[in-house]
């Protein structure tokens, strides 16, 4: 389903920028006029002209916090918000140069800016875990104090805590639901300030996250679901195989193994496996040298899980599965699907977890037809929202049994 680019990796996120419109975090005729002076693939260009936007909507956002008008300051500031997000996300040749994190720093000030001025301002918290804290977003539907459900989130490869309130947290205020979004290690602040990369046994992460969560006032402790975006889909299953107070576990999308998307030619792998990384390495270089997409994802990768090379990575890879342990899953799995992910396309994730899970177990794919075809659903944010809310009213019934 193409957008605004040729390119695959920019317009897909382009179409993600543009996707969060529906929560107030982007305007369709900005996203529109910022693509029209970026080359396909050319991301020194990509980053400049989303940074200017950013810049021109922030300074129509602080002015109008500074004038009182407070809707118009939080529609700026949340689309401001977005759009450094964005400049920054192909950033990856130098991740922690001063200018990615000039961006990515502007990017949470501005989200906290404009959190300040919602109804109902979400809380700021640290969580502890382990020696340290990940930082986290607790967003109330109201302040009675009444038991409500809950739904705790983490994004995946590379998504932000503030992001969070675009993937669910907006959604789920508007029909009841308190949300706590975090980012655990290898995600966001916590890997450019914390230096924390991402860990296979992620239900370590995520007990003392349901911990706190337990521990808020209005937390019904017999309705709490985990929801994990795009890695977050393999994170939050495998945590659901150990964390058993969850009543729902939401794999948005499904991820059966990590080294299954990386999609390398046989003899490369097998190459690694015997230890040949001299020979491996620069093919892989090479292999990402051609295409946007696969230059990112590589840098990416390599930053976010702490490896020096590729052949690393790949062995490094190989922990991040659920064949071992998605049988030990006893909450109740809403397993979603992407019929054109960039990422997973034909590789059958879903299918796999679906198939390996013995807990009660509901399988949606979303088609390119219906506009929900992309990665995560970007540019469908409401029809997948309609999908996972339906299927929580009736997962989180009163007369379902709580969790064992």
């Amino acid at each position: 389903m193409k957008f605004l680019f040729d390119d695959p990796a920019f317009d897909y996120q382009a179409l993600r920028t543009a996707g969060y419109a529906d929560y107030g975090g982007a305007q369709l005729g900005e996203v529109v006029a910022v693509a029209a002076h970026i080359p396909d693939g050319d991301t020194e260009a990509w980053r400049h002209a989303w940074a200017t936007l950013a810049e021109r909507v922030h300074r129509l956002g602080t002015a109008a916090r500074d004038e009182g008008r407070t809707v118009d300051a939080r529609s700026a500031l949340l689309r401001a918000h977005n759009y450094y997000r964005t400049a920054e996300f192909f950033q990856r040749e130098q991740p922690r140069d001063p200018e990615a994190l000039r961006l990515m720093r502007l990017s949470r000030e501005t989200f906290a800016n404009a959190a300040e001025l919602m109804d109902r301002p979400p809380e700021f918290v640290r969580i502890p875990y382990e020696d340290t804290s990940l930082p986290a977003y607790f967003y109330r539907a109201d302040d009675s104090g009444e038991p409500r459900p809950t739904i705790i989130h983490h994004g995946g490869l590379d998504s932000t805590v503030e992001e969070g309130y675009f993937f669910v947290a907006a959604a789920a205020l508007a029909r009841g639901y308190h949300c706590l979004c975090f980012e655990g290690p290898g995600q966001g602040s916590v890997l450019r300030e914390q230096g924390l990369v991402f860990r296979p046994d992620w239900e370590k992460v995520v007990t003392p996250v349901v911990d706190h969560a337990l521990s808020l006032p209005g937390v019904d402790p017999d309705r709490l679901t985990l929801m994990g975006t795009s890695l977050g889909g393999l994170l939050a299953v495998r945590a659901a195989a150990f964390e058993h107070r969850l009543a729902g576990c939401v794999a948005h999308d499904a991820v059966w193994q990590l080294g299954d998307v990386v999609g390398l030619p046989p003899f490369v792998l097998e190459w690694v496996e015997l230890g040949c990384d001299d020979f491996a390495d620069p093919v892989m270089w090479g292999i990402a040298a051609r295409q946007t997409f696969t230059r990112w994802l590589l840098r990416q990768t390599l930053w976010t899980f702490g490896a020096d090379t590729p052949s690393q990575l790949l062995r490094r890879l190989t922990a991040f599965g659920l064949s071992e342990v998605i049988g030990q899953v006893r909450s109740p799995v809403l397993v979603l699907d992407a019929e054109e992910d960039l990422f997973f396309a034909g590789l059958e994730h879903a299918k796999k977890v679906y198939t390996g899970l013995n807990s009660p177990k509901t399988l949606h794919v979303f088609t390119a037809d219906e506009g929900g075809g992309a990665h995560c659903h970007s540019g469908a944010m409401r029809l997948f929202h309609e999908r996972l809310f339906s299927w929580l009213l009736e997962t989180l019934a009163a007369d379902r049994p709580a969790a064992a």
